[in-house]
């Protein structure tokens, strides 16, 4: 026995020698690739267990990453503050390429056969195949590597340099230097700066995983697609006409996991199987051709501001629902699944709203997971006039409102833009879509003009779905792993919008969102953030979902 285990244990080694000699002479390090290194190595992998008889190592892929992550947390830091220093807003074309070309040269570090793909005026995608001889299910990972842009003045730091804090900044902590090889990690430390938590956390998880797979020779149990999106904080406008024109690539795709979003509030890890859609619209209401003198005037002159405020507060009523005909008739029910995960999520309204200094929500008794079931309708800011020390004594000619509209499943844009419109003139607005002339405004007392066009659908995945209950045991477990057991929040909807629809209605594939970041990252605003110990739980995360059973279908 032993010396069989010896003799296996030469070929093991002579074989690995000769894949990673075979390896160095087809790939130099900074050309294209030129050959599917992935593959290749899985393959051999896959010649030495048939050929030895026995595993190449004992642990799981998820024991692997927690061993590998545990050895290498001083560089895993040091490799997530790099990537983070790239800036990385979409409409800033050298940057935004340049942030693209370091992640397909990392993807290629570690065994991912990867390029850009290029459109004319777009960030290019990050796509990347590792297949896996054999496997019968292939999982497509969307991440997002643009960012929310940035105003450096209203950071603590230069929101592209990187500063480890002890702790949130709130809670007292204090910047550090990032720690040296060997040195202990604490969980509760926070990295600061902009896509910590959105979205380049999940970019730093995987890389560290799938090179620890790729020592171990650890063999993901699917084909994986990668699809890196390079202007999601835009909108991802050229996001369609990219799957279009390479669908070929992604036609075998089984499910889809958008590696993105926070935690539940409660600081629980969760996984999401949909997302609101939204759109937004201006009013503009309007009084005479030029402000007028309020003493003057006053008592006289139509006030924008209270027409505008009268037309808003006859949208929406002091509970919260909105009064415009038909805003909830479209709404597609929730499945049996759906509401027994509802009613399975943590109680946190009480929570949150000591957390956010709230007596009272919109809606109430119903809470927050229910609240997003629903589409949404909201004033995101008013103007008409000054206010302060600039305030002035004049009527303003013009008032002004921006309405945010989040959709669920059911809602179309375009309908739910004509409800707004309709409403409006049943309050006894002419509606218009340009400011009007002098002929308009002497026919109409009441004018309002709407602009605002396009939006973006809600998606959602049924939990019924036979590829969701592999990925529902893989999160599971992670989650007891690194939280303890019970910890995962299963949530039929998130209040965020991703771009799903182009995966499940065009591409008609399912989608399930794993998010990692940490609920209070202040993702989108100054000084976001990542706590480490959300970093630990993506990687643990993304070991289970690559090495989750295969179950055919």
């Amino acid at each position: 026995m032993l010396g069989e285990a010896r003799s296996k244990g030469a070929i093991a080694t002579a074989i690995a020698t000769c894949t990673h000699s075979c390896l160095r002479h087809l790939n130099q390090p900074g050309e294209p690739m030129t050959h599917p290194v992935s593959s290749f190595e899985f393959i051999v992998s896959g010649v030495l267990l048939a050929f030895v008889g026995v595993p190449l190592t004992a642990q799981t892929g998820p024991e692997v990453a927690r061993a590998f992550r545990e050895a290498n947390e001083a560089s895993i830091l040091r490799d997530f503050s790099e990537l983070l220093a790239y800036p990385n807003r979409a409409r800033d074309t050298e940057d935004i390429r340049r942030t693209a070309a370091y992640i397909r040269d990392e993807l290629l570090a570690v065994g991912v056969d990867s390029e850009l793909l290029e459109i004319e005026g777009a960030p290019p995608i990050v796509y990347g195949e590792l297949m896996v001889p054999g496997a019968v299910r292939t999982l497509g990972i969307y991440v997002h590597y643009d960012g929310q842009a940035v105003d450096p003045t209203n950071w603590t730091h230069p929101p592209f340099t990187p500063t480890l804090y002890t702790a949130a900044m709130e809670a007292g902590g204090q910047p550090r230097p990032f720690p040296e090889e060997g040195e202990a990690v604490d969980p509760e430390w926070r990295i600061y700066a902009r896509s910590a938590g959105d979205d380049k956390a999940p970019i730093a998880a995987i890389l560290p995983v799938l090179r620890a797979f790729r020592e171990a020779g650890i063999v993901p149990t699917s084909n994986l697609i990668f699809f890196l999106d390079g202007e999601e904080e835009a909108g991802s406008p050229h996001l369609g006409e990219y799957m279009e024109r390479w669908k070929d690539r992604l036609e075998d795709i089984d499910i889809w996991l958008f590696f993105d979003g926070p935690a539940h509030p409660s600081g629980r890890p969760q996984i999401v199987f949909g997302v609101r859609g939204s759109m937004g619209m201006e009013v503009t209401v309007y009084g005479a051709t030029r402000n007028l003198h309020s003493g003057h005037y006053g008592n006289w002159a139509p006030d924008t501001g209270n027409i505008l405020a009268r037309l808003l507060a006859s949208m929406k009523d002091d509970t919260g629902r909105v009064l415009i005909e038909g805003w909830y008739d479209t709404v597609e029910p929730i499945g049996e699944e759906e509401r027994a995960a509802l009613e399975g999520m943590p109680a946190w309204d009480e929570e949150l709203k000591r957390e956010l200094g709230l007596v009272r929500t919109e809606g109430e008794p119903e809470a927050l997971p229910e609240r997003l079931m629903v589409p949404a309708l909201n004033v995101r800011g008013i103007t008409s006039g000054n206010t302060g020390a600039l305030a002035r004594n004049v009527i303003p000619n013009t008032a002004v409102a921006a309405l945010g509209i989040r959709l669920v499943k059911g809602n179309e844009p375009a309908h739910m833009r004509e409800l707004v419109v309709d409403h409006i003139r049943r309050q006894g607005f002419h509606v218009v879509t340009e400011d009007p002339d002098m002929e308009t405004r002497l026919l109409y007392p009441r004018i309002a003009k709407v602009t605002g066009e396009g939006g973006s659908s809600a998606a959602r995945t049924s939990m019924a779905n036979p590829f969701a209950q592999n990925i529902m045991g893989a999160a599971n477990a992670a989650a007891d792993r690194a939280f303890g057991p019970g910890s995962l929040v299963i949530a039929p909807g998130m209040g965020g919008t991703l771009p799903l629809r182009h995966f499940t209605e065009v591409a008609q594939k399912p989608v399930i969102i794993v998010p990692v970041a940490n609920h209070d990252n202040n993702q989108h605003a100054p000084d976001e953030n990542l706590r480490i110990a959300n970093l630990w739980y993506a990687i643990d995360l993304y070991a289970a979902l690559l090495t989750m059973p295969v179950t055919v279908f």
